[in-house]
């Protein structure tokens, strides 16, 4: 693994932001737009050095648009399998997928990579 590399931090939109019934499913967009906006001013609570974040997005909240800080990427289909492709992608450089999805975290933890829940990134 690639030390000095910036940690790669993939983030699970549609399960980050179901992870509060706080009537996200009337704006699914306007919920990703919230996360990405938290992202960009927050970072990733406990991460203090370098890191790409990057914001996977399907179904209603696709064509959210990146902003300094965080890389949006519309999955072409389903958002799991964009992840795994972007954790298998990352060649030597650390990465945290941030998912409570037990098979995602099952699939890219084959890859090498850490997980962790969305309270990482939303608290409740």
């Amino acid at each position: 693994m690639d030390e000095n590399a910036p940690l790669l931090v993939i983030v699970d939109a549609a399960n980050v932001v179901g992870s509060v019934p706080d009537g996200w499913w009337r704006d699914r967009r306007g919920a990703a737009e919230r996360l990405r906006d938290r992202l960009a001013a927050d970072g990733v609570p406990g991460h203090s050095g370098p890191t790409d974040i990057v914001l996977v997005v399907e179904g209603a909240a696709r064509g959210v648009e990146s902003v300094p800080g965080v890389r949006v990427e519309s999955a072409p289909g389903s958002g799991d399998d964009h992840m795994v492709t972007l954790v298998a992608r990352a060649g030597d450089r650390p990465v945290l997928v941030i998912t409570a999805d037990r098979e995602l975290r099952h699939r890219v933890g084959e890859l090498g990579a850490a997980v962790a829940g969305p309270r990482t990134v939303r608290p409740t």
